[in-house]
């Protein structure tokens, strides 16, 4: 099976790697396409029967706890995209010349030839934000489009589906980008480089280069982050792409843009890209009070998709609309209540240290709850960058050690509360704690720098508990 797209799927033996959000969809599809599906699945628990009983009844074949098998006469493999690279299955399939396709691979190949095309995006952080103010603007210059991919939801159901659409805002993982060779964007971006799902990829290299993979083949516009120091930085990945004659490599800047770029003059975000000459005049998008929360970090993921849209045409009164029009999701930077002149703030969606490193540069003063599982993660620099900042922490979770050793090093004159419990109740007593560290002025911000799971199911819980122990603060 080539880089083309597959029309005759009639008696192909596909196998699918993994049920949940992304198996059973493809399953479904392949089977409608009339593959002779069999999907195998590592897990045996009651989810996994209970959506294996579901594929049985349309006749598609299960293999509950046996993921590591090649299926004989097996000629695909669809895999959901958490399955790593190095796992014995893949091992088998590359023995014998079975090709390994991701679902977003899947759902590239099962466009119609007139289909909608594809603007994405990546990055370590501020994925999901950016590709729905993305969607915001194209839907306030009168597109049709939808926000999908690692958003939630499917892009295997919206190339399938009836629906028509006029371009797409496509969020991807670096997992979902490692299983794709053959996705050509029209544009993409990559926000941000970090060290992030290290464990999965192996390297920072192996990391960095599946992210850069989305600029393969871009025919427009390859939009990096012109502020970025790490290495490999995302233009790094630009400069490594193949990529469309033509195609522009566009940076985005919280300064004053050069040009080829996008930027921040007095408040105004501006575009010396998408202009007729960019090397003396400039457009005015909006300003850095239309975007919603005005946070350094996402003045950035507006940048970034103001260039994403401008590069498909979009005119400028569009990006002002869009994003006005844009409001972020729960437990983003989300401001919960002021209480006794403190403002409390929930971004709970700070799992790693890269993004609340973002939250923390946001404001001047900070009591910071944090902690957590820190999956492999160090916390010196973190801390290290945000000291001055910092009136107190207040420490939760089962790794804040780690953290608290981290803040000894390097920020020694800050009040540390270290709460030795991990049940969900340690929230509401962070929460009090914290209270009695602020001053009028200061924020008390929930940017934990790490996952949720040894104290709440997801980070979602996590900041719903917070908010709802500021209520009874507030009470």
């Amino acid at each position: 099976m080539g880089s083309g797209q597959v029309t005759d799927w009639q008696g192909k033996h596909v196998t699918v790697a993994g049920l949940g959000v992304s198996g059973v969809p493809a399953a479904k599809v392949l089977h409608g396409l009339g593959a002779r599906v069999t999907v195998v699945n590592d897990g045996d628990d009651p989810r996994a029967r209970e959506q294996a009983a579901e594929l049985e009844a349309l006749g598609i074949a299960v293999r509950l706890g046996d993921g590591a098998t090649l299926p004989d006469g097996t000629e695909l493999i669809v895999t959901a995209p958490g399955w790593k690279p190095d796992k014995p299955l893949f091992a088998a399939a590359d023995e014998a010349g079975v090709p390994v396709w991701g679902d977003v691979e899947l759902a590239w190949r099962l466009r119609k030839p007139d289909a909608a095309p594809w603007l994405a995006v990546t990055g370590t952080n501020g994925k999901t934000t950016t590709v729905q103010m993305l969607a915001s603007i194209l839907r306030a210059a009168g597109l049709r489009t939808a926000a999908v991919g690692n958003i939630g939801v499917s892009l295997l159901d919206v190339v399938t589906g009836e629906e028509e659409y006029d371009v797409l805002a496509v969020e991807l993982s670096s997992y979902q980008l490692h299983w794709a060779p053959s996705l050509r964007a029209h544009s993409a971006t990559v926000l941000n480089l970090a060290p992030d799902h290290l464990d999965w990829h192996g390297s920072m290299e192996a990391y960095a280069a599946d992210k850069g993979r989305v600029y393969e083949g871009n025919r427009i516009a390859c939009v990096y982050n012109a502020d970025a120091t790490d290495k490999p930085s995302t233009e790094d990945l630009v400069r490594a792409a193949d990529v469309e004659e033509g195609c522009r490599a566009v940076g985005f800047t919280l300064g004053t843009p050069g040009p080829s770029q996008l930027g921040v003059v007095e408040g105004i975000l501006v575009d010396r890209a998408f202009v007729e000459d960019r090397y003396s005049s400039a457009q005015e998008l909006a300003e850095v009070t239309d975007v919603d929360p005005p946070a350094p970090h996402n003045i950035a993921n507006a940048l970034a998709a103001a260039a994403l849209a401008r590069a498909f045409g979009v005119p400028a009164a569009a990006v002002r609309d869009g994003l006005r029009a844009f409001t972020p999701d729960a437990h983003r930077v989300a401001h919960v209540a002021d209480v006794d002149g403190v403002a409390y703030v929930d971004d709970s969606k700070a799992t790693n240290t890269h993004a609340a490193q973002a939250s923390l540069a946001a404001y001047e003063s900070i009591v910071w709850i944090a902690g957590g599982l820190a999956k492999g993660a160090t916390f010196d620099e973190l801390v290290a960058g945000a000291a001055k900042r910092l009136r107190g922490a207040v420490l939760i979770g089962r790794d804040r050690e780690l953290i608290r050793e981290a803040l000894a090093r390097h920020a020694p004159e800050v009040p540390v509360v270290d709460l030795d419990r991990t049940d969900t109740g340690a929230m509401l007593q962070a929460v009090q704690e914290a209270k009695r560290l602020a001053r009028p002025g200061d924020t008390v911000l929930l940017a934990p720098a790490c996952a949720s799971m040894d104290m709440f199911a997801d980070y979602n819980r996590r900041g719903e508990a917070f908010a709802q122990a500021v209520r009874e603060l507030g009470a």
